[in-house]
């Protein structure tokens, strides 16, 4: 058997790349379009906690994309009381393969590829979902991946208006100065959800709950906004689905089932079923279902994360290395 590689790509590696926005958007579109034209397989992702007490669970995340001649699985680790360490609430290891032969290919640090590819998602969703004169984003969150949530949805919309609230002061806050050095502008901390959420044009929810409690309130949403939640615990009404003329997903067979996931209590009461979606964001990215349509439609966009997202995401990066002499070879066998 002639020797076997392994390309490895650690979190140093990954920022050394430098990956541009657009660079990230259009890695995670090529996989969206992908998934629409019927071209991948993906695994509804499965859970693993070792233990109630340690506050977090890990995530399996298994796909494959034709188009990049990759298979993946991810894992990555969800834990909600790490800040009290010092540490991301998010770590993962991403492994690429070849689909045909089985034989590993890569394994990327998955951390910073999990939060740029939710962004990407969350950016994409509102590049076919928002009208395109959205000038006010609200964002209730401020872990890891809400940093790429506001980044790259900025990258498409240039706001006027960037609202942020979390729980916690000294995240806000930090949060909040890293975003205004980064985008060049200011960004706005605020102390409730309400003055958070009420009146943008683009609303995303990526809060940390410990339990279900209906923290955003439906009337607060304005006529022909845009609403991403996705936080794991949900943070919504019942009532958000009843004023929406389109709910979108990320992939239906991972939405439906599952314990976690910010429209649990819509699926289970029959809210959100097949009969009431109105497509995947896949067939949108690939022009087989419309996006939006006016700008009186308010929207709704439940992603859940895709593996096929982290796949596209780290084909790309790997290529950028490769081209510029960045990572390592690992010898497998």
């Amino acid at each position: 058997m002639k020797p076997i590689y392994i390309d490895y790509l650690n979190a140093l590696d990954i920022e050394a790349l430098a990956m541009t926005d657009a660079e990230i958007i259009g890695a995670v579109e090529a996989g969206l379009v992908a998934q629409g034209n019927g071209q991948t397989v993906i695994e509804p992702r499965v859970h693993l906690e070792p233990d109630p007490s340690f506050h977090g669970h890990f995530n399996v995340l298994r796909g494959y994309v034709a188009p990049l001649d990759a298979a993946g699985v991810k894992i990555v680790g969800d834990y909600v009381d790490n800040y009290r360490h010092g540490l991301p609430s998010e770590f993962g290891i991403l492994n690429l393969f070849d689909p045909r032969t089985g034989t590993p290919r890569a394994i990327l640090d998955a951390t910073v590829i999990t939060d740029m590819r939710t962004g990407a998602v969350t950016a994409i969703g509102a590049k076919h979902l928002a009208k395109r004169s959205s000038k006010v984003l609200g964002h209730i969150g401020a872990r890891g991946t809400a940093y790429w949530n506001v980044r790259l949805l900025d990258h498409l919309f240039d706001f006027d208006e960037i609202r942020v609230h979390s729980r916690r002061p000294e995240s806000r806050d930090s949060f909040v100065a890293r975003l205004a050095a980064d985008l060049g502008k200011p960004v706005m901390a605020v102390a409730d959800w309400k003055s958070c959420v009420e009146g943008a044009d683009i609303v995303v929810e990526a809060s940390r709950l410990p339990e279900p409690q209906p923290l955003l309130k439906t009337e607060w949403i304005k006529r022909g906004a845009l609403v991403v939640p996705y936080g794991t615990m949900s943070a919504v009404e019942l009532s958000l689905t009843d004023v929406m003329q389109k709910i979108v997903v990320d992939d239906w067979g991972q939405c439906k089932g599952g314990k976690f996931g910010s429209l649990r209590a819509h699926v289970e009461t029959g809210r959100l079923s097949e009969a009431t979606l109105h497509a995947e964001l896949g067939q949108i990215a690939a022009g087989l279902k419309p996006g939006r349509q006016s700008d009186g439609e308010t929207i709704l966009f439940w992603h859940r994360g895709l593996s096929l997202s982290d796949i596209a995401l780290g084909k790309a990066m790997l290529a950028k290395a490769g081209e510029n002499g960045i990572g390592q070879r690992l010898r497998f066998a």
